[in-house]
């Protein structure tokens, strides 16, 4: 347990209870409750200002198939997407193979090929942080795109 708090530089004292906001005669649950709920509000990924959050390209959210870079990487292409954190979602030729989704190269041109396959969707964590963007996948879905020499 921990009966101090760093605050603005400051050493204040503080009881466990009185920085979690609770009773000392408080459930285990209420505790874990509040605990919970102070990590998720301070943590660095959502504590972000108004401008930030008002900023599409900010946040990830859904991403589609067509908003991915391409790269080839030898026995695979990588398909990744900016994070704002500065990282990448990432995810290759052989994990989309793997859900129905084979990708072919032609030349310089690398075509999605999609013989009747139903929808998908794939959760990408970023490399760095801890968000995640769910990459959406249908049968319309085109990646028709030229790799770069």
């Amino acid at each position: 347990m921990f009966s101090a708090m760093i605050q603005s530089g400051n050493l204040t004292s503080k009881a466990h209870y009185e920085i979690l906001y609770v009773e000392e005669d408080s459930s285990f649950e209420e505790i874990h409750t509040c605990y919970r709920s102070s990590i998720l509000s301070f943590h660095p990924d959502k504590m972000l200002t108004a401008s930030e959050t008002s900023n599409p390209e900010q946040e990830s959210g859904n991403i589609r198939l067509e908003d991915l870079s391409i790269e080839d990487a030898g026995d695979v292409f990588e398909l990744s997407y900016d994070c704002r954190c500065g990282d990448y979602f990432v995810i290759n030729s052989s994990e989309l193979a793997d859900i129905g989704y084979p990708l072919l190269k032609n030349g310089s041109k690398i075509y999605l090929q999609t013989p009747r396959s139903l929808p998908a969707s794939v959760v990408l964590p970023c490399g760095s942080c801890s968000l995640k963007a769910l990459l959406l996948i249908n049968a319309d879905s085109k990646l028709q795109t030229e790799l770069s020499n």
